[in-house]
């Protein structure tokens, strides 16, 4: 063939300053689309090998990456189907828009990762290198090698190439902004992110070991990715070691996931994948970005919000689907069917898998719970679908460390725990260590408390209080004991208004200055606390549903507020009421604040020598 010089087939004159101004921040998928490209070139040839068009000797099929650190290149070599001049001509010298201003305008919303998408795969190069050389040879008998050269601009050379076998290289020059990218480790890193999965073998280099101190280099090929990743194997084949190797391959130095759930479907969409259950326990950081989205096996990202289900993404694990484009912006994932689908279908799949094992293995997962129920208790905030699934598997655990299902539970207390108007009273402790006196004193009612201490309990009581009927939660520090499940008129003390007054006063200037304090007097009985320290449930549930999210908002805002509740029948009180003792007051209100955990610094200290007195007394 002659040497032929020509333009590139766009209008415009600015198509590359395009894509580097553009694509700049995510410019390493340059060597994603590259080997992708060397990839499917590979996988077509074994395509008409197969169906016998293709009738040589396919040999080694490795595509190759190179580099050399002194002339800033990097070249990605393979043996594939290669191309003809006329298909150099076709596929490279001809980019579909009409201007650049037409094509900014369209896509302006999705200019992230826009390249792939368009079919400019090959033209990412641009991104890195000032000049790029296509030197390339068809597997059709005949053809002659064809080399094509561009330095970034519109302008190329087409003209006969040296070389003896089928397949494409792709020389990059680097630009010299990114010469970091001729750099073994670089390359090295980038290879691992995007393709280690790849279904054809990547080789970069060869294989290097220790020999009398110093690195030799082997004569094996350094093949960096694993073509059949576990996610494409069949299930029955695979054993539990299997799936746990893989989950250490993907987070070195985790801790062994709880289970998993293998994904494969073929219709109405190809999905697959594995998704593990990682021990999240009470993280409030609830780590996202652990799912790694796969197209074809080609790293795509481990963003996958829009993809699958929010909650979801407190899993991890790998989704591969081909009916997900490589590269597409958040819009369009968002209002893409396919996408809607295959975030439906893992939802349903984790809701089965969750039911199977709590109906085949209760006991195994009762005893996973504490690491489920972060998960569980968000999905079922989060979706309404889930929640009706999740409802018949989710578990009530009370401070007996003993689990009930909803229905199980309701049955327990219905009788023993209705106020006076109906209401059966669901009790909860949020701290089973903290709030151990006050779980005493209900449980010495006959009354049964749940423990509700993950980040998520203020919304995930909110959310229950609504679904069940007739029903109302309150934590047992809310108010004293007789009053949580409220079953009759409790009688008020008897105090004048000027003793009450007086007795405010004196009690008021006991509490802490930097905490709101309300006092009041009630009949609490003889073997309760003389004095004890409440939170309204209202202001406190949503005070904490503020500071994880959600609620109204400006409670955050709002001081914390309490309630000391003297005991009108204890026999100290008596004394009190006679006698107006300050030592005899501060030392019940202390010993109050110290059950709640209010009594610090100077004044703990006070306390303490207070109390050393009192028994010399």
């Amino acid at each position: 063939m002659k040497t032929k010089n020509g333009t590139i087939g766009v209008t415009t004159q600015n198509i590359f300053p395009v894509i580097k101004k553009f694509l700049y921040s995510d410019h390493e998928i340059f060597l994603r689309e590259l080997v992708s490209n060397a990839v499917d070139a590979t996988q077509k040839l074994k395509a008409l090998a197969a169906n016998g068009e293709f009738k040589d000797e396919l040999g080694d099929l490795k595509v190759r990456i190179s580099m050399n650190p002194v002339e800033q290149t990097i070249t990605i070599s393979d043996r594939g189907i290669g191309m003809t001049s006329e298909e150099v001509d076709k596929y490279i010298n001809q980019i579909a828009f009409s201007s650049a201003g037409e094509f900014l305008e369209k896509y302006k919303d999705q200019v992230d990762n826009i390249i792939g998408h368009f079919g400019l795969g090959f033209y990412s190069s641009f991104m890195v290198a000032k000049k790029v050389e296509i030197i390339t040879k068809s597997w059709k008998d005949g053809s002659e090698a064809v080399k094509w050269s561009c330095e970034g601009d519109p302008q190329y050379t087409m003209e006969k190439a040296d070389k003896e076998d089928r397949g494409t290289d792709i020389i990059l020059y680097l630009d010299s902004e990114f010469q970091e990218y001729a750099n073994e480790f670089k390359i090295k890193e980038l290879l691992n992110k995007y393709c280690k999965f790849l279904p054809v073998e990547i080789a970069f280099g060869k294989k290097k070991e220790w020999k009398d101190g110093k690195e030799v280099e082997l004569e094996e090929d350094n093949v960096i990715n694993d073509v059949n990743p576990l996610w494409c194997q069949k299930p029955a084949e695979l054993k539990d070691e299997d799936y746990l190797d893989f989950y250490n391959k993907l987070y070195p130095g985790s801790d062994e996931p709880l289970f998993w759930i293998h994904l494969n479907v073929d219709y109405p969409f190809n999905l697959t994948g594995i998704l593990y259950f990682p021990k999240l326990k009470d993280k409030v950081d609830m780590t996202r970005n652990r799912i790694q989205l796969y197209c074809n096996q080609v790293f795509v990202t481990d963003n996958v919000e829009n993809i699958v289900p929010e909650f979801m993404m407190l899993l991890h694990g790998v989704i591969d689907s081909p009916d997900i484009p490589l590269n597409v912006s958040r819009s369009y994932l968002q209002s893409d069917s396919n996408v809607k689908k295959i975030s439906s279908h893992i939802s349903k799949k984790v809701a089965d898998k969750l039911e199977e094992i709590y109906k085949n293995d209760r006991k195994g997962f009762e005893e996973k719970w504490d690491n489920l129920k972060l998960f569980i208790e968000y999905g079922m905030l989060s979706d309404s679908k889930f929640y009706d699934r999740a409802s018949k598997f989710a578990l009530l655990k009370n401070s007996d460390n003993k689990y009930f299902n909803f229905e199980d539970y309701t049955k327990v207390i219905s009788e023993n725990q209705k106020d006076k108007s109906g209401k059966i009273v669901y009790l909860y402790a949020n701290d089973q260590v903290a709030q151990f006196s006050y779980i005493e004193r209900v449980k010495n009612l006959g009354y049964d408390v749940l423990i509700f201490d993950s980040p998520l309990c203020a919304h995930f009581v909110s959310m229950l209080e609504s679904k069940f009927s007739d029903a109302k939660f309150v934590r047992v520090d809310s108010d004293i004991p007789e009053r949580l499940i409220q079953k009759e008129e409790i009688t008020k003390p008897e105090l004048s208004e000027e003793l009450t007054s007086e007795l405010q006063k004196l009690f008021s200037a006991k509490m802490p200055e930097d905490v709101n304090f309300t006092v009041a007097f009630e009949n609490m009985g003889i073997h309760n606390l003389p004095v004890i320290i409440t939170q309204d449930e209202f202001m406190r549930r949503y005070r904490d549903m503020s500071a994880v999210g959600g609620g109204m908002n400006f409670m955050g805002t709002l001081p914390e507020s309490y309630s000391l509740v003297v005991n009108c029948e204890h026999p100290v009180f008596e004394k009190i009421k006679e006698e107006k003792d300050e030592k005899l007051i501060s030392q019940v209100c202390d010993i109050a604040l110290l059950a709640n955990n209010l009594l610090k610094g100077e004044a703990l200290d006070k306390f303490i020598k207070r109390s050393v007195d009192l028994l010399k007394d």
